[in-house]
């Protein structure tokens, strides 16, 4: 199968393309990461796949409009 045929029917039967898919599933680990472990962000980064800690941060901020500090800070506030 083409890349082209695979991107339109993974987003036609998932609602998004594979790699917004990948990145929101990867995302969302290190969020829960952060909300249930203390593990340092840099093994947090590469349990999600990311192989800086730096690149993890900038997508999380991107995503989730604060660093994975504040995020973690925030939720045990909770």
């Amino acid at each position: 199968m083409s890349r082209a045929t695979f991107t339109r029917r993974f987003t036609a039967a998932v609602g998004q393309p594979p790699a917004a898919y990948l990145m929101t599933n990867r995302l969302r680990r290190a969020a829960r990461l952060l909300h249930e472990s203390d593990a340092p962000l840099v093994a947090i980064a590469r349990r999600t796949g990311y192989a800086a800690e730096s690149a993890l941060a900038g997508a999380f901020r991107h995503e989730y409009g604060m660093t994975p500090g504040a995020y973690r800070g925030a939720r045990q506030v909770q």
